[in-house]
């Protein structure tokens, strides 16, 4: 039985830009598909819903020039669910935008807000979460953040401490850490008092608005009006015009690492945040002996590499590569980027792609 006051909101508007060459300015990740279920992460963030919210309460908010991608993935989406952003100013903005739009709607929204571009195992477990999340929330003035049971020392996820141990049941938040390095994660780990940021939000829309205007008053006072402004004839021009001044900053920076309304739901369903090209290895390593991960779709060669990623997208293209240790090579139609297996690395090297004569392969 759905309950008519829960809504989710996918934010879907980032431009993938540490998935690239794969992941373009044109076609950004949370489009394409990575799974062998032959669905994008979009499509599948929206069918992990089915038997929780209700079709007409889930929004996607993405940026204006992805409408057609995002009506392609959800076709069933209904129009006024479609929240468009002019330009990607990280989540506080878009996050903002959708609970004022829901608030319009109905006061008494408790709200999931995810975002597109993550892998779930176990989707049952994952829907007993959030379902059993928005029970609480719906309940309490809290903001609640979904935070995975860790199993490695990744440093590509960040991290939430808990201020007491976790019961079967939301505990208090102690402090957020942003993706530290290895040796600190597994401190992390071995303390037992930490869980994995998934970035899924739980809130009462109300609250949350609350929460925006208190600590980030620079994003919350440029929706002046909106009551007036969202669902008019002058929202677009509304919103082009807010979001030239809109600041661009994350909702854990502008409001969850301030708040003292913050709690953790401990969950244990298979979850991976595919940021970059590190995660995405971790996510795939392990396939063979040698800790190669392999996701080519045509023939491939390969011997003596070591945690090494191959990933190509043409199958009537053979794949040749030898002697090589935590190292990527991905190959797309007109890209071949051969680089150490090195997160801060690749993104130093890919800004060059900020030049003129490369804005054809952005």
């Amino acid at each position: 039985m759905y309950n008519q006051h829960f809504y989710c909101v996918i934010m879907a508007g980032g431009i993938g830009s540490r998935f690239w060459p794969v992941s373009r300015k044109q076609r950004p990740k949370q489009f394409l598909n990575f799974s062998q279920s032959g669905k994008s992460f979009l499509r599948l963030a929206y069918d992990r819903l089915a038997g929780i919210i209700r079709r007409e309460n889930v929004l996607v908010v993405s940026l204006a020039c992805y409408r057609e991608d995002v009506l392609a993935e959800i076709p069933e989406l209904e129009a006024r669910n479609l929240l468009l952003e002019p330009y990607n100013r990280n989540t506080a903005p878009c996050i903002a935008y959708a609970t004022y739009e829901i608030l319009r709607r109905d006061p008494q929204a408790t709200v999931v807000v995810m975002p597109a571009d993550q892998v779930i195992d176990d989707c049952d477990l994952y829907r007993e979460t959030v379902r059993n999340a928005l029970l609480y929330a719906s309940a309490h003035d809290v903001l609640v953040t979904i935070g995975v049971v860790p199993t490695r020392p990744d440093s590509n996820f960040g991290y939430i401490q808990t201020a007491e141990p976790m019961p079967d049941g939301p505990v208090k938040v102690k402090t957020f850490t942003e993706k530290p390095d290895k040796e600190l994660a597994q401190v992390f780990l071995d303390s037992g008092e930490f869980l994995w940021n998934t970035g899924i939000f739980i809130w009462k829309a109300a609250l949350i608005a609350d929460q925006l205007a208190r600590y980030a008053p620079l994003v919350a006072s440029l929706w002046r009006g909106w009551e007036q402004a969202l669902g008019s004839p002058g929202e677009r021009s509304f919103i082009e015009r807010i979001y030239t001044d809109m600041p661009r900053t994350s909702i854990d920076y502008a409001v969850m690492e301030k708040s003292d309304a913050v709690v953790t739901y401990p969950a244990s369903f298979g979850w991976a945040d595919i940021g970059n090209w590190d995660s995405f290895y971790e996510y795939l390593a392990g396939v063979d002996a040698d800790g190669n991960a392999v996701r080519v779709p045509g023939k491939c060669l390969q011997e003596g590499n070591h945690r090494t990623l191959l990933y190509a997208t043409r199958p009537d293209k053979l794949v040749a590569v030898s002697g090589l240790e935590d190292f990527i090579v991905l190959d797309t139609e007109d890209v071949l980027l051969i680089c150490p297996r090195d997160s801060a690395r690749i993104k130093d090297f890919v800004s060059e792609l900020a030049s003129p004569e490369y804005e054809a392969f952005r």
